[in-house]
């Protein structure tokens, strides 16, 4: 007999070599056996176990023997179903070929259900349900070996497989049938162990049914133990998938506001800076639409791991093909699943499936559950011998047979359990994935259809249809709910895999579609929040939208059906989603117009939120028409028909006619509305301070701002009191103040109000909300003129960085910052930058306004200050030249934008030599500035700077040495005396202005 403990000198245990054997799916636990050893001063080797059927287990277990040292089996149930084999082949190997050599075999049992009798002979040490200590201790006595008085420490050590990893989210429970697929979970684990760092992004692609989704599973219970952080995302839908990945941050307790946006970036931050975790595994499942993946998936030390069909994938990962099983893993799944099948008969189930996990999946629940012998079952399935249904045609390479193998599975259960069946087609009313059921039983049961009152009333009847629905692996079910919070039956959700779905959904009889629809409708409906308003309830939306049209929520009559429709419409305008809303509104547009006449309430409400997604989508001609077409027919119908509606539609109108650069036209329109909704509504109503709100933009785009300093300040304090100060439209007007403010030139001032306002919109709507980011651009550009901030770069750059991120490059409140930056960078040295930007700012205003909008004219003098800074005088002279000539007939002579792209001309006249020239202009700049800003406006001041050095150019010294006498003292008192405006008026650097665009 071997010897197993031999002490040295010191008691120290001598080195002894143990091969570890697992099957697959124990993989954690063999790992931290193999850890537990080595720290003791033992060798260890793991091997992955699956002896194939065709070799007898007697010749298998001898190959095991031919290693050095002991061999330690971690057991379990599963462990005797590898091959498969008979039970009583394995009770003989162990009676016989095992027993003869128990002095090389030991075992550890990581179950508590009973094994097979003869594992005795193993005399297995239980490590079922205890701790990491405890396991230790029965591992070595088992094995009968001493501790070491210190233990080594690991480098990087494995964790105890019953300890969950730090933050576990809602990765979907282990498949306790998980079949094969070894070699292709160890390839996946080796490419995302292997890849660079911030590039370890794999995807599971392949058709639908495959399995994709369960390999991810499986990777993520086999290698938990790798991971600090596991979070599951399901993401089929983008809404959803934005949502649960932002939730992350809760977890990681990420200081953030509630916004997805400003959630995702907090914990793509995070996740980048290996704070709080560097070891974390990300699942992005069912992530088939690659629009805007870069901006979503995280970068970092941790593992992406991403099912999808799409093959563009294959750009931007590594890229992992899930193939259909190999016949040995169909035929072991099979035999696993209805034990009584023998091996050929699996082969030929497997052949009839093409191989395919999920209708094998299927096939081995009913001959499981059915016990039917395999002829009989596969003649069903040939001969389509259906009496209730009809079958489609099948898609995406899926075997026709498998439709009917589900079609019997149909007309078992209409049989046998016909509440499952109403569970089912209930499910098939929602969108395939995640299915909020549960909220059926948070429903008042005497609303429901009578055929449907069991599901809210019998909870046990409910429970049994799940079940049954579980065990024909139709169905998962889930609980969503906060982390180590048990959830109740009406916070319950299943998931149903989308080729399931669109396979019950043309199986199951018509009869009840309609009442099942009507329900889920209803439950929508009665699951709205009713204030998509509130940031907090953006996840229920989130959660709701995709069920709105299988449900038949847009072909809905009923007003509160029609209204939880138009609050997921708002919440996408509120929350930025602004893509997704756009489709949205198209796909309700396309059934209301069907459903309800052009001017009914309902389809005003349509047009309107449809009006701000393509105005904030930037499609600003789309909206202009779209708004005028209403209310062309608002008119139409009659004086007085809908008179708030018209006023609605006015206001919509001057919103873009605004954006269009019709400044005069849009004001006229916007106190036309005002004056109308104050008469009809009072003058504390919201759309009466909205409407005054809006005529506040008007007047600053016609470079009124002392008129809109008035109005916003007065609004602000109607907001302050009618609504609050914490309300979204109370923020919005704070930021108007401090941006005419700043437009005034009373730049402390500004940056004194504005940073109070933007800490309140981060702690209301989150920092990422696209009015929180109009503040913060607002707050930036306070500190910019302010003066006094050396970080101002970094800070734009950042900002930046967020604005793609939320709105795109091309977006145009990105391409204004993208303007302020570049100005910013030519300002401070770094001319190839700020051209690059600005030369990407021009361009995107022409394409999204067209050259003679103003704000497209007034870009030209940017980019001639950038060609005046290299030293291409002529070419920015005629720069200015040309905005000057444009912005004037556009906009007249005394506007700000003239007034500034002026002061820049007179500079560029100067330095090409056309002193005269520049003196002109420079005396009529500085008389309409006076008029039109005030005598100590910046601006102003500037004009009067410049206009002091032409004179000096000119020879007439006496009168510019009063200009900048006064010019200085001016700024002085109004900037002070360190402000880099005064500073260099008093070194006669030559002032500049720099266009910030603005749309309103």
């Amino acid at each position: 007999m071997t010897e197993h403990r031999r002490a040295g000198a010191d008691g120290a245990t001598a080195s002894e070599h143990i091969l570890v054997v697992f099957p697959g799916y124990h993989r954690s636990w063999a790992a931290w056996i193999g850890q537990c050893l080595e720290r003791h001063g033992h060798r260890t080797t793991l091997q992955r176990w699956d002896p194939p059927r065709e070799v007898p287990l007697e010749d298998s277990f001898g190959d095991l023997l031919l290693s050095s040292g002991r061999v330690l089996l971690v057991l379990d149930d599963w462990f005797f179903e590898l091959g498969p084999r008979p039970a009583g082949e394995w009770n003989d190997v162990l009676r016989g070929f095992v027993a003869a050599h128990a002095d090389r075999l030991a075992a550890v049992n990581l179950t508590n259900r009973p094994l097979l009798p003869a594992t005795a002979v193993l005399e297995p040490a239980s490590l079922w349900g205890i701790g990491e200590e405890g396991a230790e201790e029965r591992l070595l006595t088992r094995l009968g070996l001493s501790r070491l008085r210190t233990p080594r420490t690991p480098a990087t050590p494995v964790r105890y497989p019953d300890t969950r990893c730090d933050v576990w989210g809602e990765v979907p429970h282990r498949n306790p049938r998980f079949t094969g697929r070894d070699d292709l979970l160890t390839a996946l684990h080796q490419r995302l162990a292997d890849a660079e760092r911030g590039a370890a992004v794999c995807t599971l692609l392949g058709m639908s049914g495959i399995g994709k989704t369960q390999l991810a599973t499986e990777y993520a219970h086999r290698f938990s133990t790798d991971y600090d952080v596991v979070w599951w995302v399901n993401s089929d839908d983008r809404n959803i998938q934005r949502d649960r990945f932002g939730e992350l941050a809760v977890e990681l307790g990420l200081r953030s506001g509630s916004e997805p946006g400003e959630r995702i970036r907090a914990v793509r931050n995070a996740l980048r800076r290996g704070d709080p975790h560097a070891k974390w595994l990300i699942v992005f499942d069912g992530w088939d639409d690659t629009a805007g993946a870069d901006a979503l998936l995280p970068q970092g030390a941790g593992h992406v791991l991403v099912t999808s069909r799409n093959r563009g994938w294959s750009e931007r990962a590594d890229v992992l093909e899930v193939p259909a099983f190999v016949r040995a893993e169909s035929v072991g799944y099979l035999m696993r699943r209805a034990s009584h099948i023998t091996a050929a008969e699996a082969d030929e189930v497997a052949a009839e499936f093409g191989d395919v996990p999920l209708p094998l999946v299927q096939a081995a629940s009913w001959l499981g559950e059915s016990r039917m012998e395999v002829p009989e079952y596969l003649r069903m399935v040939r001969e389509r011998r259906l009496s209730t249904v009809d079958e489609p045609v099948a898609g995406e390479g899926f075997p026709q047979s498998s439709m009917t193998s589900w079609s019997i599975l149909l007309n078992r259960l209409r049989r046998a359990q016909p509440q499952a069946l109403d569970v089912l087609g209930l499910c098939t009313s929602f969108a395939p994935g995640r299915i909020p059921l549960g909220l059926i039983r948070a429903y008042p049961h005497a609303d429901l259809p009578e055929e449907l009152r069991w599901m809210a009333a019998d909870l046990p009847a409910w429970t049994r249809a799940l079940d049954t629905l579980a065990n024909y692996s139709v169905l998962t079910r889930e609980t969503r709910g906060p982390v180590g919070v048990e959830m109740g039956p009406h916070q319950e959700s299943v998931h149903m895999h989308r080729l399931v779905h669109d396979i019950i959904s043309k199986l199951i009889g018509a009869d009840s579609r309609e009442t099942h629809r009507w329900a889920v409708r209803t439950l929508l409906a009665e699951a709205d929040p009713g204030n998509p308003l509130d940031s907090r309830n953006w996840p229920r939306y989130a959660e709701l939208l995709p069920h709105l049209e299988p449900s038949g929520a847009f072909d809905s009559t009923r007003p509160r059906v029609q209204e939880a429709v138009l609050n997921c419409l708002r919440y996408c305008v509120r929350s930025g989603e602004y893509t997704t809303g756009l489709a949205l509104a198209q796909r309700i547009r396309d059934r209301w117009s069907q459903l309800l006449p052009p001017l009914s309430q309902p389809m005003l409400d349509l047009t309107a939120q449809e009006s701000n997604l393509v105005q904030a989508s930037g499609r600003f001609r789309e909206a202009y028409e779209l708004d005028r077409s209403v209310l062309e027919r608002l008119r139409a119908a009659g004086s007085g028909t809908n008179a708030l509606a018209e006023l609605a539609a006015q206001d919509s109108m001057a919103n873009s006619l605004r954006s269009l650069g019709r400044y005069d036209e849009a004001y006229e329109l916007q106190q036309e509305v005002l004056d109308g909704t104050g008469g009809l509504l009072g003058t504390h109503e919201p759309a009466t301070l909205r409407a005054r709100h809006n005529l506040g933009v008007s007047l600053r785009l016609l470079g009124r701002y002392a008129d809109a300093y008035e109005l916003d300040l007065e609004n602000l304090g109607t907001r302050e009191n009618v609504l609050r100060v914490r309300h979204i439209s109370t923020l919005n007007s704070a930021s108007a103040v401090t941006h005419d403010l700043r437009l005034l030139g009373r730049y402390r001032e500004a940056m004194a109000r504005q940073e109070p306002v933007v800490r309140l919109h981060v702690q209301v709507l989150g920092a990422q909300h696209p009015q929180t980011l109009g503040a913060r651009t607002h707050l930036v550009m306070c500190r910019r003129r302010e003066g006094g901030y050396q970080d101002v770069g970094p800070s734009m750059e950042s900002l930046l960085e967020e604005l793609a991120q939320v709105h795109g490059r091309e977006h145009y409140r990105t391409l204004n910052f993208i303007t302020n930056y570049g100005n910013y960078l030519r300002e401070h040295g770094d001319l190839s930058h700020a051209r690059e930007l600005i030369e990407e700012a021009e361009a995107g205003y022409r394409a999204l306004l067209g050259p003679a909008h103003p704000v497209a004219t007034g870009m030209l003098a940017n980019t001639g200050l950038i060609m005046q800074a290299a030293g291409e005088r002529a070419e920015a002279m005629s720069m200015f030249e040309a905005a000057l000539a444009g912005l004037t007939a556009t906009l007249g002579p005394d506007h700000p934008w003239v007034l500034g792209c002026a002061l820049c001309t007179t500079g560029a006249r100067n330095f090409n030599g056309r002193i005269a020239d520049a003196v002109e202009l420079g005396r009529d700049t500085v008389r309409r500035a006076r008029r039109t800003l005030g005598g100590e406006h910046p601006l102003t001041l500037s004009c009067q700077v410049a206009l002091a050095a032409d004179l000096r150019a000119a020879r007439e010294h006496e009168e510019a040495a009063k200009l900048e006498e006064d010019a200085l003292l001016a700024l002085t008192r109004t900037l002070g005396a360190q402000h880099p405006h005064t500073l260099s008026a008093r070194q006669r650097t030559r002032p500049y202005w720099d266009f910030e665009p603005y749309l309103g």
